[in-house]
């Protein structure tokens, strides 16, 4: 089926008297599906999926699922890492429509050559990435692990690191390595404003600012904690503060009330005045009635070529393989 006609079903009008959650949840058992979700997705996304997550967990489950289908809500190289993971399975995504411009910034050709110019190099890639750009590299990294997977390898290692210059910069810097970054970044942790980070902790004095090491080096200077967002939301279960300035995609913020609901969590603005907090356009594009029509029609469906898929599966299960070693 077209691209065409896939988002042609994907926006099919959905009966206005139905309960959206009672007839996904009729589907999803019907068809002996599993619904992931991102924390970065809607709250109601996440409330009725199987499972929430941020990418390893949502790598680890997509690995070890039983289900027939996987319905990834999150973004296109979500659906992509699933269906390498499982090529055998049905991977259907809401929206194919749902990018990542951190992926975008890192178009295969171009790193598959700058690659070629450091032969000998050891590459290391961000999940955040199509799967082939992973086709050309030797072991996938989350924020979760990136750390520790570079460190697992000799201090004298040449190490490609790519696309996230952020996060490739967080890393060197807590570990005193010096990867070859490649210049890519995530618009969302780019925007956060520095300035009005400040003016709220001059609101919320007792608040610790939390951050997602995506974010630029000065927001990350200022933090009192830098972690991936499953860490983050960690952090704010086990922390004895009450107010939290969250500096990551705000989504994560439902999960984290839910947690903690007697505490507070003051999004992070960006630099656009008009917002108070900040959100991934791209996994907002997910909604319950594309869920909807997405297992009613069981489209869009995520699709991979084999012989990317072939190579593209190594250094995800080698990712996987470094994180269970390590009690990720």
């Amino acid at each position: 089926m077209s691209t065409n006609q896939s988002i042609g079903y994907m926006n099919a009008p959905v009966p206005k008297d139905i309960n959206l959650k009672e007839e996904i949840d009729k589907l999803r058992k019907e068809k002996n599906a599993i619904i992931l979700a991102h924390y970065y997705q809607t709250g109601d996304i996440q409330d009725i999926a199987d499972f929430v997550g941020d990418s390893l967990a949502l790598a680890q489950w997509a690995a070890k699922t039983k289900a027939d289908i996987i319905v990834l809500c999150g973004v296109h190289f979500m659906g992509e890492t699933a269906k390498i993971l499982c090529p055998d399975k049905k991977v259907l995504v809401p929206d194919l429509n749902a990018g990542c411009s951190l992926a975008d910034s890192c178009p295969a050709p171009a790193f598959e050559e700058f690659v070629k110019q450091h032969p000998g190099a050891t590459v290391i890639s961000y999940v955040n990435t199509t799967a082939a750009v992973k086709a050309v590299t030797d072991v996938v990294v989350t924020s979760t692990n990136a750390r520790q997977i570079v460190e697992s390898f000799p201090e004298d290692t040449r190490i490609i690191f790519g696309p996230d210059r952020n996060l490739g910069n967080y890393i060197n810097s807590i570990t005193g390595r010096n990867m070859l970054l490649w210049d890519g970044a995530c618009h969302v942790h780019e925007q956060f404003s520095l300035e009005k980070i400040l003016e709220l902790k001059k609101q919320y004095p007792d608040a610790e600012i939390i951050t997602h090491p995506e974010c630029k080096q000065p927001i990350i200077q200022v933090s009192d904690f830098v972690g991936s967002t499953a860490a983050l939301l960690k952090h704010t279960i086990k922390s004895e503060k009450k107010q939290f300035i969250v500096a990551t995609e705000s989504g994560v913020i439902h999960e984290m009330r839910k947690q903690s609901p007697l505490k507070e969590f003051i999004p992070a603005p960006p630099n656009d005045s008009t917002c108070a907090c900040n959100e991934c356009n791209f996994m907002r594009l997910n909604t319950m009635e594309k869920l909807y029509n997405c297992l009613k029609f069981e489209l869009p469906e995520i699709f991979v070529d084999e012989e990317v898929q072939k190579k593209a599966i190594k250094p995800i299960r080698r990712m996987l393989e470094i994180s269970e070693k390590l009690g990720l």
